[in-house]
């Protein structure tokens, strides 16, 4: 069977992407891939040897676009429109998969109209704009958060799973600002780094590029030792090592911390689009799994109260409510309703 896995743009989108690039190869069926000039698509995908081919048309977000942007920006999407149309064609499309984001669009309107089965993954606690738009015309709608689901669990690689482990106590605490890393969370790194290491807890952080310098420079004016990384791939292994994690709650790395077992305080990025990551970190609070601060809370004082606690219930209802095999099942899913 021959799928088109289509969106991006920001590496949440392409992980899942990615995900279900490898479970189509390891059904036995081919994939290609339709994103955009924009955004990371790129540099995820340009060299990626799963897809058969890969497409990147000229698109631009909509959304907080004003005036003359958002013209152009739905003109160029009517361009990439007509190329995907082509494109599905040619390459005897069969199903759609949309990972959401605005490269998604192009693609997923052609499907629609080419009467090619539509199916979304939607990453996150509040639906994206053209996901809602476009839900009505999918096949399938997957979600981890909704009830309505009809598959559970969100597409994380494998290997968070084999290095997952239930914790007990703080001995390691691994600080996560996402790929661009988070002012905010490095300037609480750097505010408890000495009371840390007067505890004998180990420091993992990952800084971002664009402050790393500034973070190192005082972690060595505090002479605290820590493992830093401005930005690193090896996050699996890093995440075993750790105990208790403090982090954005983007979708992928929230669900790649509970597949691990690892307990984590969210604080959310303030700007995020409908408050998304507040309202992905909330679903995890609400069952008693973790905890969430806004950036404007007292966050030293809440990260303290937490070195104490017992985290070894939290760390087992995670690995409990983690699903293994997802992007698996969603590519099982997908070909069923395709042949029935």
């Amino acid at each position: 069977m021959k799928f088109c896995i289509t969106g991006g743009g920001t590496g949440g989108h392409l992980m899942i992407a990615e995900a279900l690039a490898e479970a189509i190869a390891q059904e036995g069926h081919e994939a290609i891939f339709i994103g955009s000039m924009s955004g990371q698509d790129r540099k995820y995908f340009e060299s990626y040897s799963t897809f058969s081919h890969v497409y990147f048309l000229e698109t631009m977000g909509v959304v907080n676009q004003k005036s003359f942007k958002k013209v152009k920006a739905l003109w160029l999407i009517l361009q990439a429109f007509f190329k995907s149309r082509k494109i599905l064609k040619q390459h005897k499309i069969e199903a759609v998969y949309s990972v959401g984001g605005f490269s998604a669009a192009p693609a997923s309107f052609a499907a629609i109209s080419s009467f090619i089965p539509l199916f979304i993954h939607e990453q996150n606690a509040v639906e994206g704009r053209l996901n809602s738009l476009l839900k009505p015309f999918s096949k399938r709608f997957i979600s981890a958060y909704s009830a309505n689901s009809p598959l559970k669990g969100y597409p994380v690689k494998e290997e968070f799973f084999k290095s997952a482990r239930v914790r007990e106590q703080v001995k390691t605490i691994i600080f996560l600002g996402g790929s661009q890393g988070a002012k905010a969370i490095n300037d609480l790194a750097l505010s408890i780094a000495v009371e840390l290491q007067n505890r004998g807890i180990k420091i993992i952080h990952q800084a971002g590029e664009r402050d790393y310098e500034r973070v190192k420079q005082k972690y060595d004016a505090l002479n605290v030792e820590a493992e830093l990384y401005a930005f690193t791939k090896e996050m699996p292994s890093l995440m075993s090592k750790a105990d208790l994690a403090v982090s954005r709650s983007g979708a992928s790395t929230l669900w790649e911390l509970c597949a691990n077992g690892l307990p984590a305080l969210f604080i959310p990025f303030p700007h995020a689009a409908s408050d998304h990551q507040y309202h992905n970190a909330k679903f995890i609070v609400d069952k008693e799994l973790g905890w969430c601060e806004r950036e404007s809370k007292n966050l030293r004082e809440k990260l303290l109260l937490l070195l104490d606690e017992n985290l070894q219930d939290k760390s087992s209802a995670l690995l409990g409510h983690s699903s293994k095999d997802v992007a698996k099942k969603m590519i099982q899913d997908a070909y069923k309703v395709v042949h029935d």
